[in-house]
C-alpha cells in the first residue's frame, strides 16, 4: 500500500536537497566525498528512505550542519545565504572557496591577482585531516580548474583540483601548483638528485627539465573531482 511522507520528512528531504544545492553547487557526489556516507543512501534520504529525527540528527553532524537544520522551518535560511558572519572553519568542517581562476597544464594560465570566489564547499574536519594530514586554517585549501593536456591521464582538462596553498616550497614528489614566469601550472615535481625537476604526465609532449632558480610554488595538489588523493 502506497505511503506518503509526513510534512517533517518532506521537509528533512528538502532542506538536505537545499543545503546540497547551496554548498556543494547541487553535486550529489561532492556532498558523499565530504561526509563520506553511502552514495544510495543519499539518494534514498532525498527520496522515499526512512528518515527520522535520530538518522537527520547524524546527518547534521556528519554534514557540519547546525543542529536542528533539516528539521528546521521550511523559510530558515541556510549559513550560506545569512551572509559571510559564519566562521569558514569550525571542529566539524572547512569551507573551501572555489576561485574564478584556471591553472594551465600546459602552457601556463595568467589570472587577477585576486580571483573571485565563485562558490563554496564545506568538507568535515575529518575527511580533511584524511586527506592532508591535519586541519588547515581558514582560507588555506582552495579549489582551481586546470586547463591543458600535459597531464593526461592523471587529471583531465577541466577537472578541479584542491590545493593546500600554504606549501609554498618543495616538500616531497609530488603534484603542485608553480609559477616559472609565465603565469599559474600544475605539474609533478620530482627529486632527481641533481636537481628538482619538473615532469608532466605527457613526457613525449612536455619533457622534463630542472625547476628553474625564480620559480614560485603557490600549493600542492592533493585531490581532483574524481575523489582520488594525489599525494
Amino acid at each position: 500500500m502506497p505511503t506518503s511522507d509526513s510534512p517533517l520528512v518532506s521537509r528533512r528531504r528538502a532542506r538536505l536537497q537545499q543545503w546540497i544545492n547551496e554548498r556543494h553547487g547541487g553535486s550529489q557526489a561532492s556532498f558523499v566525498a565530504a561526509t563520506q556516507i553511502n552514495q544510495g543512501e543519499l539518494s534514498g534520504l532525498l527520496k522515499k528512505k526512512s528518515f527520522g529525527e535520530k538518522r537527520a540528527s547524524s546527518l547534521e553532524q556528519q554534514a557540519g550542519m547546525p543542529p536542528g537544520f533539516l528539521s528546521g522551518g521550511p523559510d530558515e535560511p541556510t549559513p550560506a545565504m545569512a551572509g559571510f558572519a559564519e566562521p569558514e572553519t569550525n571542529h566539524l568542517y572547512v569551507r573551501v572557496h572555489q576561485l574564478d581562476g584556471d591553472v594551465g597544464m600546459g602552457e601556463g594560465q595568467v589570472n587577477d591577482d585576486y580571483p573571485e570566489v565563485i562558490r563554496s564547499m564545506d568538507f568535515t574536519s575529518a575527511y580533511i585531516r584524511s586527506v592532508v594530514g591535519f586541519v588547515p586554517s581558514p582560507g588555506r585549501l582552495v579549489l582551481v580548474t586546470g586547463r591543458g593536456d600535459s597531464m593526461i591521464p592523471i587529471i583531465q582538462p577541466g577537472e578541479t583540483l584542491l590545493v593546500d596553498t600554504g606549501v609554498e616550497s618543495f616538500d616531497g614528489d609530488g603534484i603542485y601548483l608553480i609559477n616559472t614566469g609565465s603565469g599559474q601550472q600544475v605539474k609533478g615535481l620530482q627529486d632527481r638528485g641533481s636537481a628538482v625537476y619538473i615532469v608532466s604526465a605527457n613526457s613525449t609532449l612536455y619533457p622534463a627539465f630542472p625547476l628553474p632558480a625564480g620559480a614560485t610554488i603557490g600549493g600542492k595538489v592533493y585531490l581532483r573531482n574524481r575523489i582520488d588523493r594525489f599525494n
